[in-house]
């Protein structure tokens, strides 16, 4: 084509009109008065990206407004054969690798006339072309997808921006710049003042972007980059080519292919893009979306880097968490997600929508660990806003999992490299009426293999989408400020200097004390729903089942008792009372009703009947305390009061461990000493003068307190076959391991013979937790061959168990206990 320069802008000519048969454009600034042009000096115009569309809308603007053509050469001796440059190209195509933008030739050889003849002075009007921008109040899903952005356009994607947006063309000119002024200063150093060009012209179109499109918010570009190049990743790269015997830059390498695995994307037309989508899919498949307390990360937002830390029951809860933060004008936050749903359609739709992919363990991968800690830096020390799940994974239980301490470290070894930025942590509790998931959790809790996620899971999932899930609600809790956790754990922390490597004695108790705080923060902001009411009582049936007036009555009983004495001032309730929320429960299909003569039977069947114990594992926290107040008189009349705060304050520590209660353990007294007054109150026990009773056997209120003993009967019962097994065994002959073992297989074999529904009675992180919690209170000890020690203490725990245990059920572990296990 260089050879025939005619037939070239007849070609262009032709092609130009083509476009513009399709094209429409907004122009702002081609107007040679308005840009100040010098007619006496060379005008160049320059493009930012190599796009043969973009050139050919420049001419066709530049002719419209009577402006020096581009396509002619610049009237200058040597000048190149246009007036116009891109400043980046992209190497690669369909067949070849794609590598990032790099500076054209024209930028070097424009550069060139100017350093060499200090009268030669070139107009550089930068030019920025916009197919589409980004929408704010854009309806089309396929219009969001492809609105402009900060990425270079494929040859592909360039073509669908023009086919849909090309009609909302928006073409900005420029103030020109004076290239002369620009290289004066590296007249003696070419590649300088080629440098010194590339950036203020850089600067310049991103300056424009950013208020055309918002900020880039990833930076993805750079900041993959830039993590290879830190002095920890450095130091790591260094450690890991000596122990390895790998050439440094295979190992940089390596380290370069890590940060981009775990680096997001965030993409404000992909958030967009998903606040549709997800618009239409909470209307489809919930019947209200109830948000509480946003205010908490609207207020924490402005002057902090905050950490969303959601309990995490379902898939849902990142996307819900994200769209709820959205629409109510909090930027989303970049959200860790497990290395697994970076599946091929899935992946990058999350990662463009703030997801940073992690692998579950690098213990043994030093060079990762160090990658991905310095991610996790520059998020936090830039301010930008990340979402965790402390749990670790999703609850199969319905109930808050232990903390793992990992990502919440690596937070607080951040903070202390650098604290200019105060980091909160906001906790949320997301609350289902109907988990997506919970016939695959209950598959799993009874021995199935847990079911990896994949397409043909997503598929699956899809099905349901014709289905309610009834409503979920999503509250905010009470926010935790770090510097006042360490504050507290160590005062003079600020005093100390540290890097990346520096793990100082007492970061194991600060990231332990920040654990326990973030996990009761989110029970503490639980959201009471109609099924977890209704699973609560009818779980409390010997048989599952209840007459419906009965029902209604227990579960406004039970509502008004946690209303009466709230367990925390960000615990929400449902609309209604006991009759609204048995009739949603049998539209949700959750229960089912047996027509009687004397008063329908509301029961619970089949896999519903293990499902519900989910749900009421959700508000079983709330309950805890008057439930183990409940306890103490199954088996006795009346005890002193006392005795009550001394067995309650001797089981305590143990339930806390489990269930993540908020008060601490040397101030629960007063608390299980004013629930005994509510209780009093409600006629569920009776009290003269120092002792405590319960009501009349028979009487209705006999009936409720024993109703109300059954939300934590079964946590008891789990103890008491630990001790049993262990004392059977006696001190230093069994090992944790072993006993958590045994316990396990004997809860299951309970779990049969009494019809027990729950799956989580025989969950072995349940007993591992209340070993290690028997070990932490000294009951037990290990001797040198790991084996479990204990002395007279443990007979005095088995004492308290026999107090609350029904004479059935000791019995009953008494004879499992003599089988070999």
């Amino acid at each position: 084509m260089r050879l025939f320069p005619g037939l070239t802008g007849l070609f262009l000519t032709l092609i130009r009109k083509i476009l513009f048969l399709w094209v429409r454009t907004d122009v702002i600034g081609a107007d040679r008065e308005e840009l100040g042009l010098d007619p006496d000096k060379p005008v160049c115009y320059v493009l930012q990206h190599r796009s043969l569309s973009s050139r050919l809308v420049l001419e066709q603007e530049v002719l419209r407004a009577g402006l020096p053509s581009s396509q002619a050469p610049l009237p200058v001796h040597k000048g190149p054969r246009r007036s116009f440059f891109f400043l980046y190209e992209r190497l690669g195509g369909l067949f070849r690798r794609r590598r990032a933008p790099v500076l054209t030739d024209r930028v070097r050889q424009v550069t060139d006339l100017a350093v060499e003849d200090p009268t030669l002075d070139v107009q550089l009007v930068p030019v920025t072309l916009f197919w589409g921008r980004s929408p704010d109040k854009e309806k089309s899903l396929l219009k969001i997808l492809l609105s402009d952005t900060w990425s270079v356009a494929g040859r592909l994607q360039k073509f669908l921006l023009i086919l849909i947006h090309g009609r909302n063309t928006y073409v900005q000119f420029n103030p020109p710049l004076s290239l002369q002024q620009v290289v004066e200063e590296y007249r003696d150093n070419e590649p300088r003042a080629i440098r010194k060009v590339a950036r203020i012209l850089r600067t310049h179109f991103r300056r424009v972007r950013q208020a055309v499109l918002g900020p880039d918010l990833s930076h993805r570009r750079t900041l993959v980059s830039s993590l290879v190049r830190t002095t920890a990743v450095k130091d790591a790269i260094r450690k890991t080519a000596r122990d390895t015997g790998q050439r440094p830059d295979k190992v940089r390498a390596k380290a370069f292919k890590y940060a981009d695995e775990i680096a997001s994307a965030m993409s404000i037309v992909t958030i967009r893009f998903l606040e549709v989508v997800l618009s239409w899919l909470w209307n489809r498949i919930y019947d209200g979306l109830r948000v509480n307390n946003i205010q908490v990360p609207q207020d924490v937002a402005r002057d902090n880097a905050v950490v969303y830390v959601p309990c995490h029951r379902s898939h849902i809860d990142y996307l819900l968490l994200s769209y709820v933060l959205y629409r109510n004008g909090v930027m989303p936050p970049h959200i860790a997600a497990g290395i697994n749903l970076n599946m091929p359609i899935v992946g990058p739709i999350l990662r463009r929508g703030g997801a940073f992919f992690m692998r579950r363990s690098f213990k043994d991968n030093p060079l990762y660990a160090a990658v991905f800690n310095e991610y996790m830096h520059v998020m936090f020390s830039r301010g930008y806003s990340v979402e965790y799940f402390v749990e670790g994974g999703r609850s199969r239980t319905g109930r808050m999992m232990p903390p793992r301490p990992g990502m919440l470290a690596m937070t607080v070894r951040s903070f202390l490299r650098d604290h200019r930025k105060p980091i909160v942590f906001v906790p949320v509790y997301i609350g289902y009426e109907k988990v997506m998931e919970g016939r695959s959790y209950l598959g799993e809790l009874r021995g199935g293999k847990k079911q990896k996620e994949s397409i043909f899971s997503l598929a699956r999932t899809a099905r349901k989408l014709s289905r309610s899930f009834g409503q979920v609600s999503v509250n905010f809790g009470e926010p935790i400020h770090l510097a006042t956790v360490l504050d507290e754990v160590h005062p003079d922390w600020r005093e100390e200097a540290y890097d990346a490597d520096y793990r100082p004695q007492w970061l194991t108790g600060a990231v332990d004390t920040l654990a326990d705080r973030v996990v009761t923060h989110i029970n503490s902001a639980v959201a009471v729903n109609p099924i977890t009411m209704l699973a609560t009582v009818l779980l409390s049936a010997p048989r599952l089942a209840m007459d419906e007036t009965l029902l209604v009555r227990l579960m406004n009983q039970f509502r008004d008792l946690i209303q009466t004495f709230p367990y925390s001032d960000h615990v929400t309730f449902p609309d209604g009372d006991g009759h609204d929320w048995l009739q949603y429960g049998e539209e949700m299909g959750l229960v089912s009703r047996y027509r009687q003569a004397l008063g329908d039977v509301i029961t619970l069947e089949g896999s519903n009947a293990v499902l519900m114990t989910y749900y009421r594992n959700n508000t079983q926290h709330l309950f805890a305390l008057p439930a183990l107040v409940a306890c103490l008189f199954e088996n006795y009349n009346s005890l002193p009061r006392e005795k009550v705060l001394f067995l309650a304050r001797s089981i305590y520590p143990y339930i806390r461990s489990e269930l993540f209660l908020r008060y601490p353990i040397d101030q629960v007294e007063p608390v299980v000493d004013q629930w005994i007054d509510v209780l009093v109150r409600h006629g569920l026990l009776l009290s003269d003068g120092d002792r405590v009773a319960r009501p009349t056997d028979g009487s209705d209120e006999a009936m409720h307190l024993h109703a109300l003993s059954q939300c934590v009967i079964q946590t008891l019962e789990r103890y008491h076959i630990a001790i049993a097994i262990l004392r059977k065994h006696g001190s230093g002959r069994i090992t944790a391991e072993e006993l958590e073992k045994q316990s396990t297989l004997m809860a299951e074999r309970m779990s049969v013979l009494f019809g027990l529904s729950a799956p989580e009675f025989f969950d072995k992180t349940l007993f591992r937790n209340f070993i290690a919690n028997l070990c932490r209170n000294r009951i037990l000890t290990k001797n040198s061959d790991g084996l479990l020690c204990y002395t007279k203490a443990l007979d005095s725990v088995a004492e308290d168990a026999r107090l609350v245990l029904n004479a059935e059920m000791r019995q009953a572990i008494r004879e499992v206990t003599m089988l070999q296990a």
